[in-house]
Parts: C-alpha cells; sequence; structure tokens
C-alpha cells in the first residue's frame, strides 16, 4: 500500500474550496478535478479540456451515506456492484439531486463512483464535497494511464499538481461504467 503524506491534503483542500482545478490520482486513472458543488470550477473543467458541455463528468465520493445525498434513488443491486465489482466502478444513476447542471447530464443522471482509494477517500472527506473527476487529457487525446502520459499544456492550465503516485510506472485503466435499468438489468457502457 502506498503511504502519501496527509500534509497535502490540508493543502488541496483549500485549493477545491476557492473554486481551482486539481490533478490527482484517482482510484484509476489520473484525473483533473474540482469541487463539483461549484458550477465556476465544473464550467473551467469543461472549458480546459475542450469538452462539450453535452457530455456530463463522473464525480467522485467517499461513502454509501454522500450518495444518499446526491441521487433519488440506489438501486438495490448498486451496494452489492460497488462491494464486489473487481474495477472500480462507475454508476449512472437516473435521478441527480443537490447537485448544480453543470455537473449531471440533461437528463438529470449522473454518473457517481464511491472510491475505495484510501487518498481519494480522505481527499474527499476533508474537503466534504464530491469530486468532478475526468481524465487528465484535452477531449479526443488518449487517457493518461500515469502521470508520465499527461499532456504538460494541460499541467501548465491547473492550480494544483497533486505530488502523491507522480512517480509510477504502471499503466492504470478507467473505471468500469454501468447503468441498472428500472428492471435491475446491468447495461454496461464501458467494460
Amino acid at each position: 500500500m502506498l503511504m502519501f503524506d496527509n500534509d497535502e491534503i490540508q493543502k488541496i483542500v483549500p485549493v477545491l474550496r476557492a473554486g481551482g482545478l486539481i490533478v490527482f490520482p484517482t482510484d484509476t486513472i489520473w484525473g483533473i478535478g474540482c469541487n463539483a458543488l461549484d458550477k465556476t470550477a465544473v464550467k473551467r473543467i469543461y472549458e480546459l479540456k475542450k469538452r462539450s458541455s453535452d457530455k456530463a463528468m463522473p464525480l467522485l465520493i467517499d461513502t454509501y451515506q454522500r450518495l444518499l445525498t446526491y441521487v433519488e434513488r440506489v438501486h438495490p443491486k448498486a451496494t452489492a456492484l460497488i462491494d464486489y465489482h473487481k474495477r472500480p466502478l462507475t454508476i449512472i444513476y437516473e435521478k441527480a439531486k443537490n447537485l448544480p447542471d453543470e455537473s449531471i447530464s440533461n437528463d438529470k443522471s449522473v454518473a457517481i463512483r464511491v472510491v475505495k482509494d484510501d487518498f481519494c477517500k480522505q481527499l474527499i472527506a476533508a474537503a466534504d464535497c464530491p469530486l468532478v473527476a475526468t481524465s487528465a487529457n484535452f477531449s479526443g487525446a488518449d487517457s493518461p494511464r500515469n502521470f508520465a502520459e499527461i499532456d504538460p499544456t494541460l499541467l501548465e492550465k491547473v492550480d494544483y499538481i497533486v505530488q502523491h503516485r507522480q512517480n509510477e510506472s504502471e499503466l492504470n485503466e478507467p473505471s468500469t461504467i454501468v447503468k441498472i435499468a428500472k428492471n435491475g438489468e446491468l447495461i454496461f457502457i464501458r467494460n
């Protein structure tokens, strides 16, 4: 298990609270993140990535309890999927609540991943908000599988770059994305 400097989390939290953008290691690939409750910060990520605002970005949270704050209904299969799926799992929930329009899809759905990674969990808990976490790349470019693959031009445009895990050479993969239909059928968007 990799250890991280808790002092770094204390440096990141004020950046997030001030509407800043961070580049950070998630439980999958490196991401660009911000406070998902801050409309202006979310818009900045869309602008930075040159990403269409019609394409919603996933959110990271630290606990099931926080999940209930942001979605109207959690299908019973979701808990089992989160606990037992081998790869990190992003689930699309039908009805978001308590989130700005900038953080959800046009159809009011939201993609959320309950992280298992200790660094991400502690960062989200300390910031006390869900984080937008989209791949740290410009739209259309390949997702960075480790820190070394992030475009330096993108790094120049964020407010904080997390030091934790920058030296890893492992090639990570994005999460599985699934939607649970009303009848309980699993619809895999990305496996």
